[in-house]
This record gives structure tokens, C-alpha cells and sequence, in this order.
């Protein structure tokens, strides 16, 4: 294993840091977390908006989480709207939940949709905003 293997991690932060993703909505926040290697998303779960930063929480005491990637849902244009205004109010909780955690916003504008075209092709059960969550953070470990 070299030293790219910890997929760009921060100094210190070593390479099972957890990298998490994040897909708030109205009502239920998707969250999905990283393997160590950071190659792969996984599935945690849908949550209310409580219960997922409490969620968070317990995933950063147990594994040590670096990163939130958290969907940033810009307009069709790519602007900022009503949206990304009650998501960055969620960042903010997640930063109070989790000091010192680094935050990455990632634009989410066709994800939900893509997770909607991956639910009905699978069956699989899992709800949207997990599937959206996955993708968001699969997305931020491609690119990483």
C-alpha cells in the first residue's frame, strides 16, 4: 500500500478516518459512510434530522470521521436558492455536532434523481436519500 492508498487524507488524519456523506432534506437526512481504504460508500441509513447528527456523532466517536461531503443542491443554473439555505443551517449543526470536522460541499443537482433511476432498477428497498447520500459521497471518493 503507498502512500496515495489513504486517498489524499489530510496530515494526521491516517487512513482509516472515516469520510462520510451526507443528502439533507425537508424532512429525512440520507447519511452513507466510507470503507477505511475510502474506495467504496456504504449505506448507514435515513434519518430524521436529529437522530442522523446524533447518528454522525456516534460514527466520528467510534471510527474517527475527517469529512462530511454533504450534498449541496444548487438550482438547475447552478445558483443558490431557499435549498442551500437550510442546508448550510444543517452544516452548521453537523460543525457543533462534530468540531473541527472538515466540510465539503458537493453539487447534488441530479443525484436525488439518479438515486429515484438506481431504486426503481434495484428493488432494493433502500430509501432515496440513502441511495442519494451513497452517490454523493461515491462521487467525492472518485474524485479523491
Amino acid at each position: 500500500m503507498n502512500s496515495s492508498s489513504a486517498r489524499n487524507a489530510p496530515a494526521g488524519s491516517g487512513p482509516a478516518a472515516r469520510v462520510l456523506g451526507v443528502d439533507v432534506g425537508n424532512k429525512r437526512v440520507g447519511v452513507a459512510k466510507a470503507d477505511p481504504l475510502r474506495m467504496f460508500a456504504q449505506p448507514v441509513g435515513t434519518f430524521d434530522p436529529n437522530t442522523a447528527l446524533e447518528r454522525i456523532r456516534l460514527i466520528h466517536e467510534s471510527d474517527g470521521v475527517e469529512t462530511v461531503v454533504v450534498g449541496w443542491p444548487l438550482t438547475e443554473k447552478g445558483s443558490e436558492g431557499p435549498a442551500t439555505r437550510m442546508v448550510n443551517t444543517y452544516v452548521r449543526r453537523i460543525r457543533k455536532a462534530v468540531p473541527g470536522v472538515h466540510i465539503v460541499r458537493l453539487d447534488e443537482r441530479y443525484t436525488s434523481e439518479e438515486a429515484r433511476d438506481r431504486l426503481r432498477t434495484s428493488r432494493s428497498g433502500v430509501p432515496v436519500d440513502t441511495i442519494a447520500a451513497g452517490i454523493i459521497l461515491q462521487e467525492y471518493l472518485d474524485r479523491n
